[in-house]
């Protein structure tokens, strides 16, 4: 039978997982290229010999997603399979149409072909959206389980920006492992708040390799935690599904891709930020998860805000610099730095604009929904010292870091500072303490690490 001729339209994540676990070593096919989108500086690179397997002894080659119509002719391609996620419905069949139109199927490949298998119990924390608060309900779950005596160990969704075949398996347990690993403002964001704590998470590409290598991590393994990136649904079997949804953009769960994948899927839909999303958006919310998915259960919470130094803010002309991704990829027009600087009096949200340098100004030309915040872009070098000057060069008072890490630890900000927090606070019940200890107790995990 002659092989199907295949392109992966990614963005160095569900892509590379998508061929590792089904299009590797599948003699039926001949992948002959990733496309990439989102990151920048991933195109123009290859896929490596030595992770794609024997099948593929020069690696695969990566383009930018807007050669994608030329790649189709050009390799006579069978089939484009979509590999990315939090994007509208829209702009995904706007994919399927180009694809089409050039002659090549449309493909989705979902979890039976793409999820793995643990010898552990299993919980994934997914979401709707970009920004909802996956990773503090992640950070609050690991917290419950610990002192249940239990010892979890957490596998990321990819990040690999970097050197592909020195990131396959990453293991995260110091700060230290953050800058062995070269880790972006992205990866950091993501890795340090649990390292923080003590807690180990993997990351990389080949997700075989890392799941294994997590089951026997040398600090031993009761549960694996998946904590989802974007909106996409988990690469590991799980024995409970969490899905945080987020009010402040109601609707978004029915629209965008995969995170409708993700609610169906989920046992407990989290409601979050209900304390800071009007009454009629946290309904509207709500009656989505019923129409779609009637037998989760459904919790409420708040994100909880707080920070280093309050007088920094209240009566100051504040430059507040938030989550990259929560902004751009996520359409937030603002984070946790605006919503606790507001609360608490800042005189003026100085906006950045004027200020910015290099590819933060072609941010804000991109996506032009972004209030007087600035999005804390860092996928290497040159966009940390973009980020650097922006602010050194922005006329005002005092900055506030709504970032999950301490961005003055990566950068030299020679103006006032503070740090925020932000913890998922549950609202009555179903709680997670609740749902956790039914999980413990189907898993005969009760006590077993104590």
């Amino acid at each position: 039978m002659q092989k199907k001729n295949v392109i992966i339209i990614g963005a160095a994540g569900r892509d590379f997982h998508n061929f590792n676990t089904y299009y590797r070593d599948n003699e039926a096919y001949n992948v002959v290229a990733f496309t990439a989108t989102q990151i920048p500086n991933i195109e123009d690179r290859k896929y490596p010999r030595e992770i794609a397997g024997e099948l593929y002894p020069e690696g695969i080659p990566i383009y930018s997603q807007d050669e994608l119509q030329d790649l189709i002719k050009q390799h006579d391609v069978d089939e484009c399979v979509f590999a990315y996620s939090d994007i509208t419905y829209k702009e995904v069949m706007g994919v399927g149409a180009l694809v089409n139109a050039a002659g090549a199927d449309f493909t989705l490949l979902g979890p039976n072909h793409t999820t793995i298998k643990s010898n552990k119990p299993v919980i994934s924390v997914c979401a709707v959206r970009t920004g909802t608060g996956k990773s503090q309900t992640s950070r609050k779950v690991i917290e419950t389980l610990i002192k249940q005596g239990l010892k979890v160990v957490t596998i990321r969704h990819p990040m690999p920006y970097g050197d592909l075949v020195k990131q396959q398996v990453q293991r995260f347990a110091t700060v230290e492992d953050l800058e062995k690993h070269d880790c972006t403002i992205e990866e950091l964001e993501e890795y340090e708040p649990h390292v923080e704590r003590g807690n180990i998470i993997y990351s990389g590409i080949d997700y075989e390799a890392i799941l294994e290598a997590a089951e026997n991590d040398p600090d031993g393994c009761d549960v694996i935690l998946w904590d989802g990136g974007n909106n996409d649904f988990s690469f590991i079997k799980d024995d409970l599904a969490l899905t945080v949804l987020d009010p402040q953009r109601a609707g978004h769960e029915l629209n965008y891709y995969p995170g409708e994948i993700s609610l169906r899927k989920a046992d407990v839909a989290i409601i979050n930020k209900i304390d800071s999303a009007d009454k009629e958006s946290i309904e509207t919310v709500q009656q989505n998860i019923k129409q779609v998915n009637p037998n989760a259960q459904v919790m409420l919470s708040e994100s909880e805000i707080t920070v280093d130094d309050p007088e920094l803010i209240t009566g100051k002309r504040v430059l507040i610099v938030e989550d990259g991704p929560t902004l751009t990829h996520g359409e937030m027009e603002f984070g946790a730095g605006h919503v606790i600087a507001e609360r608490l009096g800042a005189k003026e949200f100085v906006d950045p604009r004027p200020y910015t340098v290099g590819g933060l100004t072609e941010t804000f030309e991109e996506f032009t929904g972004i209030g007087n915040v600035l999005p804390a872009m860092g996928y290497g070098e040159q966009q940390l010292k973009e980020l650097e000057e922006t602010i050194n060069n922005t006329d005002c008072d005092s900055v506030v870091i709504g970032t999950p890490i301490d961005l003055s630890r990566i950068i030299n900000i020679d103006k006032p500072h503070t740090r925020v927090y932000y913890e998922l606070d549950e609202v009555g019940e179903p709680n997670l303490e609740s749902v956790l200890q039914e999980f413990i107790e189907e898993n005969g995990l009760k006590g077993k690490s104590k």
